[in-house]
Order: structure tokens, then sequence, then C-alpha cells
């Protein structure tokens, strides 16, 4: 890895962590709450939202264009789960759902949750269309 693309690989990985720590934090709100996911949905909670980030950075010492891409698309499809779970369909997943005592820790979480999805997906992918490679 180069001089150049230490900041990055740090801001990546903050994120991905910080992402995971919230991602512990909103399943607890979503336990507590008695918010359950379906088997697809759990699935993909685990594979897409709290592996991939975290594969993806291990991959990023072996293969910066691998890496990016696996951390911006997993990130990605994170962000479009979330908004379409927590903001836009009417279930019991939708931040307006969710009663006391888990509103605000779940409400707070889906943002921040939100917030971390697209800075990490966006700070991956235009690392790779900075560098060119789509490979």
């Amino acid at each position: 890895m180069t001089r150049g693309t230490r900041p990055l690989t740090g801001w990546l990985t903050a994120i991905v962590l910080a992402h995971l720590a919230i991602s512990f934090v909103h399943g607890s709100a979503h336990s507590g709450a008695g918010v359950l996911l379906s088997a697809s949905q759990s699935a993909f909670v685990y594979v897409v939202i709290l592996a991939a980030p975290l594969a993806g950075l291990v991959i990023l010492g072996f293969s910066r264009s691998a890496g990016l891409w696996i951390i911006g698309l997993s990130l990605l499809a994170s962000l479009i789960f979330g908004v379409v779970n927590h903001f836009v369909l009417e279930s019991a997943d939708h931040v307006n759902r969710v009663g006391p005592p888990w509103h605000a820790t779940f409400t707070i979480t889906a943002w921040l949750l939100a917030v971390t999805e697209a800075l990490g997906s966006g700070i991956a992918l235009w690392a790779i269309r900075r560098t060119g490679r789509v490979s």
C-alpha cells in the first residue's frame, strides 16, 4: 500500500468499524422492540451488512481494487436496504412504528447507519473512479 492510500484506508477502516458497532446497537434495538426480520432479511444483514464490509477491509490489504469494490457495493446495498426498510416501507421496521422505550435508539441508529453507509460507499466508489480501475 502506498503512502497516498493510507489516509483513505484509515477512513474506510474507521467507517466500517463504526458501522459494525452501530449495527450491533441497532440489532439490540430490533430485539428489544420486538422487530423481527424474515429469514432472507436476516441472511442479508449477516452477509451483506455485517460480514462483507469487514471482508472488504481484509481484502483491501491484498487487492486495493477488490477491497474497494466489496466495501463500496456492500455499503451501498446496505444503504438501500436500510432506507427502504426504515424510512420508506410501512412495516414494523419503519422508524415511526417502533414505540418506547426503543424508539429513540432505533431511530438514531437507523440514521447513523445510513450516514456511515453513504460515507463508506461514497468514499470507496470515489476511490475506484479516481484510480480508473474497474477490475
